[in-house]
């Protein structure tokens, strides 16, 4: 039987049980006298190892099996939990994430575990120590976020490598030589990572010498002599990566990682070689049995269906408005009853598709808390991640897009919003930091918040780097408030950081996350108080194609404002705006807001003024800031189908799309944000 039929449902199955174990152990290390939680993990790994090996898996269903082993002996008290079998159980959990990972890019999910089942062996057999040491050397060095911005960095055009720097036997001050080498690459690129970590090399906690991946647009052999001048210096290897390769240590390749250290042309020869091996080696494949494929109540639809079914959806509900202006019009009762059960049976039918396409957020939320583990330890950090909105719903396209930002960020909180232990206590601080992270729906929108109790943003650090990088002039500067200082954070390239990090650094990349943010129709903002921490806030549409908005009319032109963007509805005497620094203002429930003349700001034409001493508003708010848009008529309440506009019209001022009117109109869809803004 061919099992190509069931790889959709192992890899959805795998990558639940693998989230599940991975959470599982998380919660382990806080207990790790908890027998039941050992049971969970078991059954996860024994469950994964029969449907790798049906599948054909070798590597997958070798390493669960190992994992089963020690998790065993733990349930049946034969054994007790303790830091090197975590990090063996942890390591092996990510080894078996990149193997799905392989097997869901087209690969075979084949990967070099040897290593990792040795250090599992040696801790059935009693020989902890042992499986410390190799369960210590990874098989690559890169994580998912280093990973992403490499590729995205060889997909440019520019050029990364990796750099192997040596030190003579004799050599005596290595971390001053270290710092000599850094300034150098300071001035001819980006370091990204570094292995050891900065602070390891710093303090010479490392052997023979360092590694290095290095964006940088000078030749390999350029970058060879430069390090070479540095004295006690005994070999230089510069190696350039490719996407292949990249992707192989992304993968944890061993061949991938032995081939860095080899010259680039013996590299690309092996490489060259063990893909054409593989080409003639399909992987083993055995039938699955019948009847394995458990009766459900669910079922896994693909995404590009739901979006059809979205799309004739969107027409139905075009045809019932017009319907129903028809119904209107000809005054028929029998027409009007049909129209109305057709508008409860389609309304019915548009709540249960959208549901269809809303997944939670913990799909993306649930991956951090290791993440988070892992860099504090790495940092030598206490840190509490505090997750709040998990169950917050999002459109599925943006959840498949948000991952990366949202990591870029939680990075940026824990390596330089938190401060080191001993810095905490000095400021009077608990040496544990907390990071919360939270979602919640505003509206027609889900924000989503990362808060640290951090040391804050230096303002006077941001502005004086803006200068120096003529991001701003000093006289603009001397004028910006404080937000408008930390959007500087924002601009390309722009960094505050003192010294190279292999994580991150306040501001490296922020561009990154705004640009991908907006792209997604979403905006980015950031606050902070000084010494008592930062909050990043993302805000993010739900993309719903249907929305349910008020229809007005401005001069000649008809336009839709989102329900959820809209306060309140108002007649006031036009008597009372006045006018404050050049800007009308409107004293409205004990709160001065601005109004905003739509037919002015969009140059909307209009045929002649009302002499009416009164005029029609539309109360907007975003957050706690309100704005009154003065409207000629209001046509009513209506849901409407959001439509793009396409690559026609570049981002209008206001306009987040258009909708299709009952009598075949189009109206403009305003957003209300920008207006407010």
């Amino acid at each position: 039987m061919d099992t190509n039929q069931y790889l959709s449902v192992f890899i959805d199955e795998a990558r639940e049980h693998l989230q599940a174990m991975n959470d599982q152990l998380l919660q382990l290390e806080q207990s790790p006298e908890d027998i039941e939680i050992v049971q969970i993990i078991f059954r996860s790994a024994h469950t994964l190892k029969g449907m790798s090996a049906t599948m054909g898996f070798e590597d997958i269903a070798s390493l669960t099996h190992e994992m089963e082993n020690v998790l065993d002996l733990v349930r049946n008290d034969k054994l007790s939990m303790s830091e090197p079998i975590f990090e063996c159980l942890f390591t092996g959990n990510d080894a078996l994430e990149s193997m799905v990972n392989d097997i869901i890019n087209g690969g075979t999910g084949s990967l070099d575990v040897s290593e990792l089942i040795a250090s599992l062996n040696a801790i059935v057999h009693g020989d902890t120590a042992s499986a410390k040491q190799e369960a210590a050397a990874p098989s690559a060095d890169l994580d998912e976020f280093q990973y992403s911005v490499l590729l995205q960095t060889l997909q440019a055009g520019n050029q990364i490598y990796h750099i192997d720097v040596a030190f003579r036997d004799d050599c005596v001050l290595k971390a001053a030589r270290s710092f000599m080498v850094f300034g150098i690459l300071e001035n001819s690129g980006e370091v990204v990572k570094t292995t050891p970590s900065v602070e390891e090399i710093e303090q010479e906690m490392f052997d023979k010498g360092f590694s290095v991946y290095f964006i940088s647009d000078k030749e390999a052999s350029a970058l060879q002599n430069e390090i070479m001048n540095v004295s006690e210096i005994e070999s230089v290897n510069v190696h350039p990566l490719d996407e292949e390769m990249l992707q192989r240590l992304h993968a944890g390749s061993q061949e991938a990682a032995a081939a860095i250290a080899e010259p680039p042309a013996a590299a690309e020869a092996k490489a060259a070689a063990v893909k054409s091996q593989a080409a003639g080696q399909p992987a083993k494949a055995k039938p699955k049995p019948a009847g394995a494929p458990a009766a459900s109540r669910t079922i896994r639809v693909d995404i590009e269906r739901l979006d059809v079914l979205m799309n004739l959806l969107s027409e139905l509900l075009i045809d019932r408005v017009r319907l129903e202006q028809l119904a209107r019009e000809i005054h028929r009762n029998d027409l009007t009853e049909t129209v109305e059960h057709m508008t409860r049976v389609s309304g019915d039918l548009q709540n249960i598709v959208l549901k269809l396409r809303m997944v939670q957020i913990d799909t993306v939320f649930n991956r951090f808390p290791r993440m988070i583990r892992d860099i504090a330890k790495s940092l030598d950090k206490k840190i509490d991640l505090v997750i709040t909105g998990a169950e917050t719903e999002l459109d599925r396209t943006v959840i498949d897009e948000i991952g990366d930002p949202l990591v870029h960020l939680l990075r940026n909180a824990v390596d330089h919003g938190v401060e080191s232990r001993n810095e905490r206590l000095a400021a009077g601080k608990s040496e544990v930091g907390t990071i919360q992270l939270t979602a919640f729906h505003s509206g027609n929108h889900v924000f989503i918040e990362i808060q640290d109790d951090g040391q804050g943003i230096n303002r006077d650090k941001v502005l004086q780097t803006a200068i120096r990088k003529n991001v701003v002039t000093q006289e603009q500067a001397d004028k910006l408030a404080d937000e408008e200082v930390y959007q500087l954070l924002f601009a390309s390239g722009f960094s505050t950081a003192d010294q190279i990090s292999d994580i991150s650094g306040r501001g490296v990349g922020l561009d990154v996350v705004r640009t991908k943010i907006e792209s997604l129709g979403g905006q980015v903002s950031v606050s902070s108080n000084p010494g008592q921490g930062t909050k990043f806030s993302v805000q993010l549409p739900l993309t719903l194609s249907i929305i349910a908005a008020m229809l007005i009319r401005i001069g000649e032109e008809k336009y839709a404002i989102p329900l959820s963007s809209i306060a309140e509805t108002a007649i006031v005497e036009k008597s009372e705006v006045r006018v404050v620094h050049g800007n009308p203002m409107l004293n409205y429930r004990g709160s001065v807001i601005p109004v905003i003349y739509l037919d002015q700001l969009l140059d909307i034409p209009v045929k002649s003024v009302a002499l009416s001493s009164s005029m029609q508003l539309i109360v907007i708010q975003k957050g706690d800031k309100q704005a009154a848009i003065v409207v000629d008529e209001f046509i009513g309440q209506q849901e409407i189908v959001l439509k793009s506009l396409g690559q026609y019209l570049n981002n209008p001022f206001a306009v987040s799309g258009a909708t299709i009117l009952g009598d075949g109109q189009v109206a403009l869809i305003l957003e209300t944000n920008a207006l407010i803004k």
